[in-house]
């Protein structure tokens, strides 16, 4: 008996229910096989300064690493991020944030992230290499005109004082 189909008890008779499949959802074993792939994807590519790990035995909670690029003034520094990744991704984007602090036009002291693909401009052909790629580039190339941090901001034309201000907070809090 296919499952699209009621059976009127008093009667005897059945009745065809039209088929209804809401939008846009995911089971978790597709989340999983996607997840799996991102992650051999990452190990396989080769991208200088960025990585990425599920926890423990949770593949939904990923551990990210990000290294400040040459010719930055966040050159030398190492970021830790955590991604957690929505029971409907790819459709939704993962939850984003800087364990490490970060002194970014860009970002808040709780380490949340103002990064439109981690927003309205989210696309399920993204994946993790994307995201820490583009956060990667972020560090480097602010957008100063959507600031979560105005201090950084302000502070961003002046890459001498800049730097010193990203390596007394750096070194604060990695020691």
């Amino acid at each position: 008996m296919a499952s699209n189909t009621i059976i009127n008890v008093h009667t005897h008779t059945e009745t065809a229910q039209p088929n209804i499949t809401p939008t846009k959802t995911v089971d978790s074993h597709s989340v999983l096989r996607r997840l799996q792939s991102e992650l051999m994807a990452l190990m396989m590519s080769g991208d200088c300064g960025i990585s990425a790990f599920p926890e423990e035995d949770n593949i939904m909670l990923w551990k990210g690493t990000i290294k400040g690029s040459k010719d930055t003034v966040f050159e030398g520094t190492e970021y830790k991020l955590s991604l957690s990744f929505p029971n409907d991704y790819p459709f939704k984007p993962p939850k984003v944030k800087f364990e490490t602090t970060c002194f970014h036009p860009n970002l808040d002291l709780h380490g949340n992230i103002c990064l439109d693909i981690l927003q309205d401009k989210w696309s399920s052909a993204y994946d993790v290499r994307t995201i820490l790629l583009s956060i990667q580039s972020l560090l480097g190339e602010p957008n100063i005109s959507s600031p979560l941090n105005p201090q950084a901001a302000q502070l961003w034309s002046n890459q001498e004082e800049y730097r010193k201000m990203v390596q007394k907070l750096y070194k604060t809090t990695s020691a």
